[in-house]
């Protein structure tokens, strides 16, 4: 079965339906792993950024546990070592220490693709980087 670690920011598309070219395959994204045609993953770190993003949002605490928990539900948590962690520190390939963390716990559960909508933060990614556009056309065979 294909592994992807979902970024955050195809994962706030997808709670927020927000404006953005991408949502509506970011939507899909989370129902092809919702209905296990994919095994979806999120980085461990990225559960705070969208608790923390969704906040700024204005968004009730009830509501942001909501989100979260519906992404638990759909996505299994993938983590990084100690060690990992530090040599992203001083990955210096990657300009976003974050995209670096999000490849690391891509490589952790040995993902087939990171899919976000900035494929161009990952291209020094030991794992391919796809638009949810893209995916859904690896998924679908188109």
């Amino acid at each position: 079965m294909m592994k992807i670690l979902v970024d955050t920011n195809v994962i706030i598309n997808y709670l927020t339906c927000r404006e953005d070219k991408y949502t509506e395959s970011s939507i899909q994204t989370m129902e092809l792993c919702a209905a296990k045609k994919i095994k979806g993953y999120v980085a461990f770190h990225s559960l705070s950024i969208i608790w923390y993003s969704s906040g700024r949002m204005k968004q009730p605490e009830e509501t942001r546990r909501e989100w979260l928990d519906s992404v638990c539900r759909v996505l299994i948590t993938a983590s990084a070592g100690h060690n990992a962690v530090v040599e992203a520190v001083h990955n210096v390939e990657f300009r976003d220490f974050e995209d670096n963390l999000q490849d690391i716990c891509a490589q952790s559960v040995n993902a087939d693709y990171i899919v976000t909508v900035n494929t161009k933060d990952f291209e020094h990614s030991g794992v391919k980087a796809v638009t949810p556009e893209e995916l859904v056309k690896i998924v679908n065979g188109i």
